[in-house]
């Protein structure tokens, strides 16, 4: 980011009796940024946002809103607004009303509320449905709603607290389109907070991996499948193989051989992990030898298992254009590029 942050966090520590919810957390969101809190229940990302959104009161640390510390500020004193996972639509408003309620209580004339509200609406995909009442939408109707009834007071940061969870997965997957055009023709920074990785990686410019309480990686999609920065990391975003071992020159051998060894700064002799994904691992004439167990046919990619000599099985992905290559019970010989694989210490 090089514009001074919208959102910035400074050492936020937060605790609920003997639990300590949050813990020295700080990270900044940029002005227009689509930025994700993952991790896992109980990590502290909801705990978070309700700071952020002044329904919680930090016990240590600084939050800024374009340069204005909000220590004080109550939740309708600050930019910011809140989608609820269950989305909280009044029952007894029609969906006009329901989008029209942040813009009357600003004081609003009836001209201006007409026109916002039908301008999410359309933007939305949901025009002409502003008589109807919540009980006779879709869910996913109901989700646009809430969108609009969020958006529409124009807040410069809008939290997002499990927005899809409630949806089924063929609508989750387009809704999760569908939000990410909206944010950028609005330019409003979204905060959404999810324990999906598929729906982070999807939406999100950046994402904030959480766990325990304490930020473990901060990055973009990419960058934070590519190169985790912790073990956690790796096992919690996306598929990874886990091959136990140790440093031997430039080598990692473990029980079933040796593979070259990615760059680390970890001691010769060490007890490491070799992290690996599943498309990283390539058939070949030679190499670590094992026995295939199992071969999936999923779509697009073809799954197979390979037990190593060591009985450790690996997970190897193929294009379903490449053909499966192997069968069950052949043996089969597998390479692992250094680039490809990440070592962490065996804690």
């Amino acid at each position: 980011m090089t514009d001074a942050p919208l959102l910035s966090i400074q050492g936020v520590s937060k605790r609920f009796s003997a639990v300590t919810a949050l813990d020295d957390v700080s990270l900044e969101v940029g002005k227009g940024e689509f930025f994700a809190l993952l991790g896992p229940s109980g990590c502290g990302k909801t705990t978070l946002m309700r700071l952020v959104a002044g329904l919680e009161t930090p016990d240590a640390g600084r939050i800024e809103i374009a340069g204005v510390d909000m220590s004080g500020a109550p939740p309708h004193r600050r930019p910011v607004n809140l989608m609820f996972q269950s989305y909280a639509l009044f029952p007894h408003l029609s969906v006009f009303e329901n989008v029209a309620f942040g813009l009357r209580r600003q004081g609003k004339d009836k001209g201006v509320i007409r026109a916002r509200v039908a301008e999410l609406l359309d933007m939305v995909k949901l025009a002409g449905v502003e008589k109807r009442r919540p009980d006779q939408l879709s869910g996913g109707q109901k989700q646009r709603v809430a969108l609009a009834r969020a958006l529409a007071p124009g807040p410069r940061l809008l939290l997002l607290d499990e927005p899809l969870g409630a949806l089924d997965r063929q609508l989750r997957e387009e809704t999760q389109f569908q939000l990410k055009e909206i944010q950028r023709k609005l330019k409003t920074s979204f905060v959404v907070v999810t324990h999906d990785q598929d729906e982070a990686m999807a939406m999100a410019d950046r994402i904030a991996v959480m766990r325990a309480g304490r930020i473990e990686q901060i990055g973009a999609p990419a960058e934070v499948y590519e190169r985790p920065a912790t073990r956690f990391v790796a096992s919690f975003i996306g598929e990874m193989n886990f091959l136990s071992g140790r440093i031997a020159g430039e080598a990692f051998v473990g029980a079933f051989g040796r593979l070259p060894a990615p760059r680390s700064e970890l001691r010769e002799g060490a007890k490491v992990v070799l992290a690996v994904r599943p498309e990283r691992i390539a058939l070949s004439p030679d190499g670590v030898e094992g026995i295939v167990e199992d071969v999936a046919f999923r779509g697009s990619a073809i799954h197979i298992r390979l037990r190593l000599s060591g009985g450790e099985i690996l997970r190897i992905s193929r294009s379903a254009n490449d053909g499966p290559g192997v069968a069950i019970g052949d043996a089969a010989c597998v390479t692992i590029a250094p680039e490809a694989a990440r070592l962490f210490a065996d804690e």
